[in-house]
């Protein structure tokens, strides 16, 4: 396995973001065109919290779940002006994440695909695609599993669905894991849009023991999927090659993308994120193509 900082669900390599680049975080612009990306944003209320979302663009409804530890931006800020330009995005936080609220209860896949339901609802969203990245592909799926009426099509990216599904060394690292392990970007886009640091270390705390206590989903489950399904996969990504593509063998109507490099590298997502990227870099095509036949 090579060298790499492992975390919530995530394998992430050092990199050094740019003024330029953090700026764009700050005021969600594009770095390529520096244009304005405009939303609309605020909060719901779902299940007893405060669930926080934008909206981007018109169009056919595409929602987007964010990975363990991140925010909107940490996991889509690259692509969300390029998926913008021919449809709406509904972008969340999901609990106890960046601006979103917690409630007394550990974080599970299943309450997060709850929640999202609700915010659907609360939105007047009858049926929408779903695109999840890392643990909130896991949560697409679950939405697929708990609330198939509201799910059109479900891409899901860089997912691990069963303990075997990727090395040993993963479980050990998660046991053995500490905050000062966390990607020092992550812990800069909390702070940035949520600065209470005991929220953060309160939401480090749920997503690594969400980890620790990962259950395997059942094949029931994944063989009950009625929606159609992209899985992604990085070549170099948490969970193997061979996990994917057994898992995409188990979901009825099931299509299936390893794309070469790590961990969400195929959408830009910040930890794996080059100085001199491009937006042909990204997999927006081949999402688009999925969502559109």
């Amino acid at each position: 396995m090579k060298k790499a900082v492992l975390f919530i669900g995530l394998v992430t390599v050092t990199c050094v973001l740019s003024t330029k680049l953090i700026a764009a975080m700050k005021e969600n612009i594009s770095t390529d065109t520096d244009a304005p990306v405009s939303f609309k944003n605020g909060y719901s209320e779902v299940n007893g919290i405060k669930m926080y979302y934008e909206v981007y663009g018109q169009g056919k409804p595409l929602v987007l779940l964010h990975g363990g530890g991140s925010t909107i931006q940490t996991s889509f800020g690259r692509i969300i002006p390029l998926l913008a330009s021919h449809r709406q995005l509904i972008c969340v936080e999901l609990q106890a994440h960046g601006r979103t609220g917690d409630r007394n209860t550990a974080i599970s896949f299943e309450q997060d695909a709850d929640d999202v339901f609700m915010l659907l609802k609360n939105l007047n969203i009858d049926k929408a695609d779903i695109f999840g990245f890392s643990n909130g592909g896991n949560t697409a799926l679950q939405l697929a599993i708990r609330h198939p009426e509201i799910c059109n099509k479900i891409i899901a990216g860089s997912v691990l669905l069963k303990r075997n599904g990727t090395f040993p060394q993963f479980w050990e690292f998660m046991k053995n894991g500490t905050f000062d392990q966390m990607p020092q970007q992550y812990k800069d886009a909390f702070l940035q849009v949520n600065p209470d640091k005991t929220k953060l270390m309160n939401m480090y705390q749920k997503c690594a023991d969400r980890m620790n206590n990962f259950k395997d989903f059942p094949d029931e489950q994944l063989k009950s999927i009625k929606s159609p399904v992209l899985l992604v996969n990085g070549g170099s990504d948490v969970a193997t090659p061979e996990h994917i593509v057994a898992m995409s063998r188990l979901i009825p109507n099931c299509n299936l993308a390893i794309i070469p490099g790590g961990h969400g590298e195929y959408i830009g997502e910040i930890t794996t994120l080059k100085a001199d990227y491009k937006d042909s870099d990204f997999i927006v095509p081949m999402i688009e193509r999925f969502l559109d036949k």
